[in-house]
């Protein structure tokens, strides 16, 4: 009897050893296939049974004031493929050799990383080749050797019909970055996705993208389409009209020529920006439907500075034309009256130096009015040792000298309004009564953008009120009232009508309308001066403010005032017209 029982107590001890192996090998499989393998289980269970497409929406258009396009769509052909399939050799190497085979030179390496950068999800479809026209999509998948895997999805593409023109402006859609994609949660982007990377394209990004549309179907083991489970179609962006005026964009262009500079038309009472042109400029369509990075290099690092959008973030002394602004500083501090003289003997000393009129001759006694018209530097001169440099600072600050305008494209510049604390901090000197003279005629530590420079002007012909510019018709920000003496701006006004009428701009008045304005001319430490010239028309009651930058022009009175002129000329006889 206790040999029986020893014997069921030793068979019951195997059964537990047996079982106690067999869960430990059931807990083993199920922790090697559900954990350690699980995902690719997953993988392969959801890719023999739901695709995903996803369609891009088709982007707002951009239209001018006029309506006339400035980025619209075209109908191009993507050939697609899931990660699933193209993470197999064979099928990328195939399909680099049928592509090569039919005039597209792609290699097996950037296929593959043309499909990890838009690598989302296995069961998500991803863009092998873009841009295909329908001649190429057809001649493509009528080849018997296509891989069945891949297929055609209609897409849009952007195009710029103006090109170089406006891109400043438009600006340009790319490929979305992998940094675009960690902060654009909230847009519903993916690998792949086109997003805007400058001006407007960029600015107003979520009205023009519109909503992706999206296809989940279900395939069989073979990959072959059984059902169709869901469709979400996509949703157009929204079409934005801008304020500007194309065809005196492309009048400043051709009075421009082959200079580098810019030139910027504000609406006086609004800020709605009618030409905004800089040069050299780039054709942003090879940029919106892709560029090597040899090409992009290439365009970086151009000489020419062709990205720089000269309107908003060149930097110039504004010379003679800050000249205004002195004066007004002047008058609103009590400095000087409108009758006060100064006499110009073709320089001023200061200490033991003299500080030259551009007049050799000098201009004899003169007020302010003729000060304005023949740009007597020498009574400048006077009338900012008065002020004094802290006191022309702060009127510059109010008129926006140094400070952003607000436009509503990326990019822009704040110049510099410089000052003695300024000096102080970056130059490590104290600021001599000679700076001063200097920042009187717009020259020295002071810099400024030509939109900035316009702004300026447009408190001197809408009476006193500072706008801020903006290229959306959607978009206004209400003036800023600068509580100004209309005696004071009336003074002002006067003497830039006399700088067309008999003074150094009576180029910019030969055009049919007249003009209140003033001429510059800029010193340029890499070569020939700069050329400028700001005004306004019509005189009697303004509409619109222009400013002509010609680098390396030399005399704003002969270079700049013409187009300034003329640009001005038409967009005053095409509102006659309306």
């Amino acid at each position: 009897m206790p040999s029986d029982r020893s014997d069921i107590d030793r068979r019951l001890r195997t059964w537990r050893i047996v079982m106690l192996c067999s869960m430990g090998l059931l807990i083993g499989a199920l922790y090697y296939f559900q954990i350690i393998h699980g995902d690719s289980y997953i993988k392969l269970a959801t890719g023999n049974r739901l695709r995903f497409v996803r369609f891009a929406p088709s982007r707002g258009n951009i239209y001018d004031r006029n309506g006339a396009p400035l980025a619209t769509n075209i109908r191009t052909f993507d050939i697609m493929g899931y990660p699933l399939d193209l993470e197999k050799e064979q099928l990328v190497s195939k399909t680099s050799e049928i592509l090569n085979k039919h005039g597209i030179p792609l290699t097996s390496e950037e296929i593959k990383n043309t499909v990890k950068r838009q690598y989302w999800a296995p069961y998500r479809v991803v863009r092998v080749v873009s841009n295909l026209t329908l001649t190429q999509m057809v001649d493509l998948i009528a080849d018997p050797e296509f891989p069945p895997q891949l297929f055609p999805v209609p897409v849009w593409r952007r195009t710029y019909p103006s090109g170089a023109l406006t891109a400043n402006v438009t600006g340009y859609v790319a490929e979305i970055s992998e940094d675009e994609l960690k902060s654009k949660r909230e847009g519903d982007y993916v690998g792949g996705d086109l997003i805007g990377k400058a001006g407007i394209e960029f600015s107003y990004e979520s009205l023009l993208r519109g909503m992706p549309g999206e296809e989940s179907i279900e395939v069989d083991a073979r990959g072959r389409r059984v059902q169709e489970i869901d469709f979400k179609s996509p949703v157009k962006g929204k079409d934005i009209y801008l304020t500007l005026d194309l065809g005196a964009q492309r009048l400043s262009a051709d009075l421009m020529k082959e200079n580098r500079g810019s030139v910027v038309v504000l609406d006086v009472e609004t800020g709605a920006v009618l030409v905004l042109y800089t040069a050299p400029s780039y054709d942003n369509n090879p940029l919106a439907w892709g560029v090597s990075a040899r090409e992009w290099k290439s365009l970086l690092k151009d000489p020419e500075r062709p990205m720089l959008d000269r309107s908003i973030a060149g930097v110039y002394p504004p010379a003679s034309t800050f000249k205004p602004l002195v004066a007004l500083s002047a008058l609103e501090e009590g400095a000087i009256t409108p009758k006060t003289t100064y006499f110009c003997g073709g320089s001023f000393q200061l200490g033991g130096r003299a500080f030259r009129c551009w007049k050799r001759g000098g201009h004899g006694t003169i007020g302010l009015k003729e000060a304005l018209s023949q740009s007597c530097d020498v009574y400048f001169y006077q009338t900012g040792i008065k002020v004094g440099i802290d006191r022309l600072t702060r009127w510059g600050q109010k008129l926006g000298v140094g400070n952003l305008t607000g436009i509503d494209i990326p990019g822009e510049l704040s110049g510099n309004r410089a000052g003695r604390e300024w000096k102080e901090k970056v130059v490590k000197e104290v600021w001599y009564q000679g700076d001063t003279v200097n920042y009187s005629i717009g020259q020295g530590f002071l810099l400024m953008t030509p939109i900035q420079i316009a702004r300026m002007y447009a408190v001197f012909a809408n009476g006193g009120n500072l706008i801020t510019p903006h290229l959306y018709r959607g978009e206004m920000v209400p003036p800023q009232k600068l509580n100004l003496s209309k005696n004071h701006i009336k003074t002002i006004h006067e003497g830039l009508v006399n700088v067309i009428k008999r003074g150094t701009g009576w180029r910019a008045g030969t055009f049919g309308v007249t003009v209140a304005g003033k001429t510059g001319t800029a010193q340029n430490a890499h070569g020939p001066d700069h050329a400028l010239f700001a005004g306004y028309a019509p005189a009697d009651k303004p509409r619109y403010v222009a400013v002509a930058v010609i680098e390396a022009g030399e005399h704003g009175s002969s270079a700049a005032a013409p187009i300034v002129g003329e640009v001005l000329a038409y967009l005053v006889g095409h509102d006659s017209l309306k």
